[in-house]
């Protein structure tokens, strides 16, 4: 009978989401990721030595495992200097930044007990890259995001080696043994180094169950109680990672997340030369903004530890930009939907200030369609001039809003994106009515 009881309990309090995070702590949990708009993917490794794909161009049998391998030789990092890229990074205007402890191929850039496949042991930069980076974003009030491949194509005890080699089929002793070994480097990484955010990768290869994905996540969070964690740990994740491609439409996920890189590639290349340009960065990031998300960009330093030129050019403009007008970037929201404004756009937390975001030349004034609500100013933001405004087409016998048509003089404009806000007298209020007609007798 009393065993019963406990069951029943149970049940309850399950149902009432005891012991379960509810929405309110989650919100406060993943308030900074909101928040914070930019962040810095950094993709680091071996494959940097003869740049070609991160640990791809072995799985894919472009070079052999044993080749591949070699550019542990080449990997030298003599000229990583942790410091200046976590000031880099933060002038950018990036709030956290991403770096990949391990990718596919297995090898660790921190001084790993759990096996010896790592850069302190089997190259010549012999140091632990990790913790002097973590130590210099902390300093920087960057968060600290993490990157970890849950699958390991080079550890012995991982069934798939190449996409057409198997090491074995079936064997859950040796399956079981690597998941220990995830756990055991994913341990040491909780507690060395207490990030912010987990960036999990490799998941597609095992479900759930075989990951034990839950009970990992449970040990992430028992480790670091505020921990993020992303999408790709079989539905154990925090927020969703659409990569590469531009959302068209807003992801369903409240919390989420564009990874890009800067050019084609995640590693440093020496070939690939096809970089966006800032303002082609920067308009993407006014995009996802409007749509609510974060935008995760992707360096590739070399295998000396130098960041290419064209990389921290980048960056150095974005810092212009993302400086000037923080106010419309930092802490925003969704923007309006595009049959209001043609461009994106955000609103601030109270939602009371719109941000419109013009990244060309006003070919006459711009226009805003459908506001209820009553203008009290419009200025330009990182320079506070007050623009001019007028309302055209409102009918005193309408409900229908007038269009606001507002001068922007083209001295004010900024060579990248321009920034417009508008404070409202409450509340942004949309008139998302058909029209009225007016009735014949």
């Amino acid at each position: 009978m009393r065993k019963i009881v406990w069951v029943l309990l149970a049940c309850l309090l399950v149902l009432n989401g005891f012991g379960q995070e509810n929405s309110a702590a989650k919100e406060k949990r993943m308030q900074w990721f909101e928040d914070a708009k930019l962040g810095i993917f950094i993709h680091w490794g071996i494959y940097s030595v003869n740049g070609i794909d991160e640990s791809w161009s072995f799985f894919n049998s472009y070079i052999s495992h044993d080749d591949y391998m070699k550019q542990l030789d080449g990997f030298t990092a003599k000229n990583y200097d942790p410091a200046a890229w976590a000031k880099l990074i933060a002038e950018s205007g990036a709030k956290y930044s991403v770096i990949t402890t391990k990718h596919h191929d297995g090898v660790a850039l921190w001084d790993t007990h759990c096996n010896d496949l790592s850069v302190v042991k089997k190259s010549p930069a012999q140091k632990d890259l990790i913790a002097p980076f973590v130590k210099e974003l902390k300093k920087n009030d960057v968060k600290v995001g993490l990157y970890y491949s849950l699958l390991d194509w080079s550890h012995p005890d991982y069934p798939n080696k190449t996409r057409v080699e198997k090491r074995y089929e079936n064997d859950s002793v040796r399956w079981n043994r690597f998941v220990d070994f995830n756990f055991c480097q994913l341990e040491e990484l909780s507690k060395d180094f207490k990030p912010d955010l987990y960036w999990f990768d490799g998941d597609w290869e095992a479900s759930a169950e075989k990951w034990k994905a839950r009970e990992l996540s449970e040990k992430l969070r028992e480790w670091n109680k505020g921990i993020i964690l992303n999408s790709r740990i079989q539905g154990y994740g925090d927020y969703a990672t659409p990569e590469q491609g531009l959302p068209v439409t807003r992801p369903r996920n409240r919390y989420w997340e564009l990874c890009m890189t800067m050019n084609d590639s995640w590693g440093y290349q020496h070939n690939d030369h096809n970089y966006k340009t800032p303002n082609q960065v920067i308009r993407m990031l006014v995009d996802v903004i409007n749509k609510g998300g974060n935008l995760l960009l992707d360096i590739g330093p070399k295998a000396d530890g130098s960041i290419p030129e064209e990389q921290v050019n980048i960056l150095k403009e974005l810092g212009r930009w993302t400086n000037k007008h923080s106010e419309a970037i930092y802490g925003t929201r969704a923007g309006i939907p595009y049959e209001h404004f043609y461009g994106p756009t955000a609103l601030n937390q109270k939602g009371d200030i719109l941000y419109l975001y013009v990244p060309h030349k006003p070919n006459g004034p711009l226009m805003l369609k459908g506001i209820k609500n009553k203008i009290n100013r419009i200025w330009v933001v990182g320079n506070g001039t007050k623009l001019n405004w007028d309302v055209k087409m409102k009918q005193y016998w309408s409900a229908v809003p007038g269009i606001v048509y507002i001068d922007v003089p083209e001295k004010v404009l900024d060579p990248q994106v321009t920034v417009i806000a508008v404070l409202l007298d409450g509340k942004v209020d949309l008139y998302r009515e058909e029209g009225q007609v007016i009735e014949s007798n």
